[in-house]
């Protein structure tokens, strides 16, 4: 028989979902058998499948310890622990991530990936553990592009974790960023509405009029500064799609310094966009458990695009 003890990250969620999550290997089919026969049982009485878990619950398991991982692989522990803060409390952190290090590794083999240095971070300040954290895992509310640089908001609970990803989706947390294009702006401030679709080749296409399978995304910018053929500018956000950025100031006719792929010319100094998530807002609900976060504003200094820029 094997035990677990539901922790605070792991309460609030459906017995099956949690057991789902906890042995892997388990087919589906199976669980539902075990919950039927009442191998599966929650406080040492028969549960339901839709039964929702509370902190302090205690789920027993009478079944074939083939299903039980003996000890997890923290593969998080292979990367470095190092990252850069900008904004820390109990709920969330909002993390530098440098330009060219990836989001969230992106093929089977161990790449050093943000999300990652991410948990050996909080494990170090024993803030994670996977063997007491059965089914949650601290994780980023979003992702950036790997050779864009800036801010990454990530929660550390799973309450926090719903909180943040339901701001983000309602646009309750304003993104903004710095680039350098090429040329100079036809306006000195503008919201862009055209449409977008991305392809199988991770290529997106913008167009002015909509089409099939083209979505609708909003950008707004504000020109900061001009010289020797390029302008600054601050780009808000304010739809969130693959690329949005690069590809509708490419449209307008400005493609980002160095972002050859999006049509920039070669510069002979980098081949990548010059691009930072440099600052953000946030709007939470009073009775949220990020209400504290309501109107306050983080923004990074002397980012990589600034240093760019200066020696154009």
């Amino acid at each position: 028989m094997k035990e677990f003890v539901i922790q605070k990250d792991d309460a609030n969620q459906r017995v099956d979902k949690f057991i789902m999550k906890t042995m892997k290997t388990m087919p589906k089919s199976l669980m539902y058998k075990y919950i039927r026969n009442k191998k599966i049982k929650v406080n040492r009485k028969r549960c339901e499948i839709s039964q929702r878990l509370q902190e302090g619950d205690t789920i027993q398991c009478f079944i074939a310890e083939e299903f039980f991982e003996n000890k997890k692989e923290l593969k998080f522990l292979k990367v470095p622990s190092k990252v850069n803060c900008l904004y820390e409390d109990n709920n969330i952190i909002l993390l530098c991530k440098p330009s060219g290090l990836l989001v969230h590794s992106d093929t089977k083999e161990l790449q050093d990936n943000l999300a990652d240095r991410y948990l050996h971070y909080l494990y170090e300040k024993k803030e994670y553990d996977p063997e007491i954290s059965q089914s949650f895992t601290p994780a980023l509310c979003h992702r950036i592009d790997r050779n864009t640089e800036g801010i990454v908001i990530a929660a550390k609970n799973a309450e926090a974790l719903r909180e943040m990803n339901n701001c983000i989706k309602e646009r309750k947390v304003d993104k903004y960023y710095l680039c350098i294009v090429e040329g100079k702006m036809e306006t000195n401030k503008s919201i862009i509405e055209v449409w977008h679709k991305k392809f199988e080749d991770n290529h997106v296409e913008i167009s002015k009029d909509k089409k099939d399978g083209y979505q609708k995304v909003v950008t707004g910018y504000k020109v900061l500064s001009e010289k020797n053929g390029f302008s600054l500018l601050e780009v808000e956000l304010i739809t969130g799609k693959s690329h949005q950025i690069r590809a509708v100031m490419s449209f307008l006719g400005h493609p980002l310094y160095g972002d050859i792929k999006y049509g920039a010319k070669r510069n002979g100094r980098q081949d990548y966009q010059a691009l930072c998530a440099y600052k953000v807002n946030f709007h939470t609900e009073n009775n949220s458990i990020l209400s504290y976060l309501d109107g306050k504003e983080f923004m990074l200094q002397d980012t990589g695009v600034e240093k760019i820029y200066k020696n154009l």
